[in-house]
């Protein structure tokens, strides 16, 4: 291979039609934009209705492990719970064991609120123009893909420590 056939190929693999980050990021935000619209009757944001699913899945959880579960830092977290509080959704309360630990537990309100979200996936997939086993097959790969990342980032970051 020349040295002009070698850059060629590399400069076609900076196209951004060929970066597989930027086709997930151009799904996500198109997916926000569809859920912007189906959460708007709910009165939800897309990151607060992921925190309401964790919560309705899992019940109280610590903050720290919410946070776990939708991959999220305190910091970003924190908010998106504090905003779900004032709207009458959860409440905060200090762990009596351990005061460093905030809880998160849905209120009544919050409770109820899963009956009306009931619809909010049916309305996705809807969207999407696929059939349940195409999104599934899609979420498993993904799930692959995070994995497979998530030990690449492990791995590199051993490499560099070392």
């Amino acid at each position: 291979m020349t040295a002009t056939t070698s850059t060629a190929v590399d400069t076609d693999w900076l196209r951004l039609d060929r970066q597989i980050c930027f086709s997930l990021h151009a799904a996500s935000r198109a997916f926000n934009g569809v859920y912007r619209v189906v959460l708007k009757d709910l009165g939800l944001t897309y990151p607060q209705y992921l925190v309401m699913l964790v919560l309705w899945e899992q019940g109280d959880l610590p903050v720290k492990k919410l946070g776990e579960h939708l991959r999220l830092d305190s910091g970003t977290l924190s908010p998106l719970v504090k905003r779900l509080e004032a709207a009458g959704l959860v409440r905060r309360e200090r762990s009596a064991q351990d005061e460093r630990s905030v809880q998160v537990r849905l209120t009544e309100e919050g409770t109820a609120l899963r009956e009306r979200a009931l619809e909010v996936p049916r309305r996705i997939v809807e969207a999407t123009s696929f059939d349940p086993a195409e999104i599934a097959a899609l979420r498993d790969r993904l799930d692959q893909l995070t994995t497979a990342l998530d030990a690449a980032a492990v791995t590199a970051a051993a490499r560099d420590a070392s």
